[in-house]
């Protein structure tokens, strides 16, 4: 809720700085404080239907910002008559400042980022803006390569079923997923009930409640042949919390909570701040600080992500305890020097 107030805050102070601007670009008629507030309330009124009454502290402040270099304006506005406003420079707009070389960057960047999510239609809205700001990038300045790279898949398969999901879940749509598992022989279509779309390592999963079996499962996008509406069923949430349901697990596969063990493990001194700065699991705490390493200590379900999570540290880390995951480790690493024979 902060968010969306503060967002809100922020464009009507956008409205208006572009309001005062274009009334100190009106040099056919003199300006003064209470001139400059009621032209800001009636603009706030046009924009957002309803009475705004700009205070005359307020608009003090817009007027200090834009003299100033703290929005990048350093608009010249003088006091004249110790009356009236007006622009020291007749020519000056806030919309005729140049952009930065700083500002392209952050703009090439952002669009690049934007782009990720195009065809998401959580982010219809801005598809305009998007294509704005890309051709106001590329006229301004020779496309150069990124700076900011996001790990990303062009053949990611599943990708064409985010928007149709999306919908159902804030519809609250229950849907037929034709789906083929990698250990299925054939595709079986299964009746969801989808709770929420989530991300890892580079896929997304839907997770929701098999209606025939009544159990929360996570189906891969990209074993999902179709989707079909089905508004036959009575869509039902049972209170389903993503955080809450995720809690105890690395990666998606939850397990029931007896499976939940705490996992002591031991990374070597050069990799322990790797360790440290970037945790496997919210639940991390250090056991002991040695010479040689570091021991930590999570409480999470033993699934496939947490094995496959501790195997790639390979020689860096040794599993201590439980004694079953520890054998697991091990046995997979023997298995694994057994192909470099």
């Amino acid at each position: 809720m902060f968010i969306f107030r503060r967002m809100a805050q922020n464009k009507n102070a956008l409205i208006r700085y572009k309001t005062i601007d274009k009334c100190l670009q009106n040099h056919y008629r003199q300006w003064t404080l209470d001139d400059l507030i009621d032209a800001c309330s009636e603009a706030l009124y046009e924009y957002e239907g309803k009475d705004s009454n700009v205070s005359k502290r307020t608009v003090q402040l817009d007027i200090q910002l834009m003299r100033s270099d703290k929005l990048g304006y350093n608009a010249p506005i003088e006091v004249y008559d110790k009356k009236y406003y007006r622009y020291e420079d007749d020519e000056f707009s806030i919309t005729n400042i140049p952009i930065t070389e700083n500002d392209m960057n952050v703009l090439s960047e952002t669009v690049e980022m934007l782009k990720q999510f195009k065809d998401f239609s959580l982010f219809s809205e801005i598809g305009g803006i998007i294509q704005r700001l890309e051709d106001k990038v590329y006229t301004e300045k020779t496309k150069q390569a990124s700076i900011i790279h996001l790990d990303k898949n062009e053949k990611l398969k599943g990708l064409e079923h985010l928007d149709v999901l999306y919908q159902t879940i804030l519809k609250k749509i229950c849907v037929d997923v034709l789906y083929k598992s990698f250990k299925a022989r054939k595709a079986s279509i299964i009746q969801i009930h989808p709770y929420i779309l989530k991300e890892y390592n580079n896929r997304w999963f839907l997770v929701g409640k098999n209606h025939v079996s009544q159990k929360i499962m996570t189906l891969a996008l990209d074993r999902i042949a179709s989707i079909e509406y089905n508004l036959a069923l009575d869509y039902s949430s049972n209170n389903f919390n993503g955080d809450d349901y995720y809690k105890h697990t690395i990666g998606v596969t939850v397990l029931p909570e007896d499976h939940i063990e705490d996992v002591i493990f031991k990374i070597n001194s050069a990799n322990a701040p790797y360790v440290i700065t970037k945790p496997f699991h919210h639940s991390q705490e250090i056991v002991k600080k040695e010479k040689e390493g570091i021991t930590f200590k999570i409480s999470v379900h033993h699934n496939f992500e947490l094995e496959r999570l501790l195997l790639g540290f390979g020689s860096s880390l040794e599993v201590i305890s439980p004694a079953h995951l520890r054998g697991r480790i091990k046995r997979n690493l023997n298995t694994a020097a057994k192909n470099y024979v």
